[in-house]
């Protein structure tokens, strides 16, 4: 996992990875609700136990809400217990991004869309997840969308 320091155009980008999506904060507006705004576009995190997708067991792929670019899958998903959904990797080599968070006293490691640049959630590494990577993708439920695995 490579973090970037500034919010620069993303290097690891990968043959599943669509060409970079940029829009102002008019048209973002136009498109997702006020709650998703606030998340994908400023950061912001939603409430644990809260959202659609935190308890969903269903088979299928999370795409991004915001550009629908495909960025985690059922099978990586698992119950950390923190409230959000979680997973200990992304659907593939850059389809997310990471840039270094050191907002609310924390230094953190945040998770963003590599095609349109929206805020997904964090990365927490090392913390016996029990996981093949032992890390945990905190993701927010409104950053994401579900497209079940019969509906595909």
């Amino acid at each position: 996992m490579s973090v970037e320091e500034g919010m620069s155009t993303p290097e690891n980008t990968s043959k599943m990875t669509p060409a970079p999506v940029e829009k102002s904060d008019a048209q973002w507006r136009e498109e997702l609700t006020p709650e998703e705004f606030h998340v994908l576009r400023q950061a912001g995190t939603e409430r644990p136990y809260t959202g659609e997708y935190w308890d969903t067991h269903t088979e299928g792929v999370y795409q991004c809400r915001a550009c629908g670019s495909e960025l985690f899958t059922s099978s990586e998903k698992f119950d950390s217990h923190c409230g959000w959904p979680s997973f200990w990797a992304p659907l593939a080599e850059g389809t997310v991004r990471y840039l270094h968070d050191r907002t609310m006293g924390m230094d953190r490691v945040e998770v963003r869309c590599a095609t349109c640049d929206s805020h997904l959630g964090h990365v927490f590494e090392g913390e016996g997840y029990g996981t093949p990577t032992d890390q945990r993708f905190c993701i927010n439920s409104v950053s994401l969308r579900l497209v079940k695995a019969d509906e595909a």
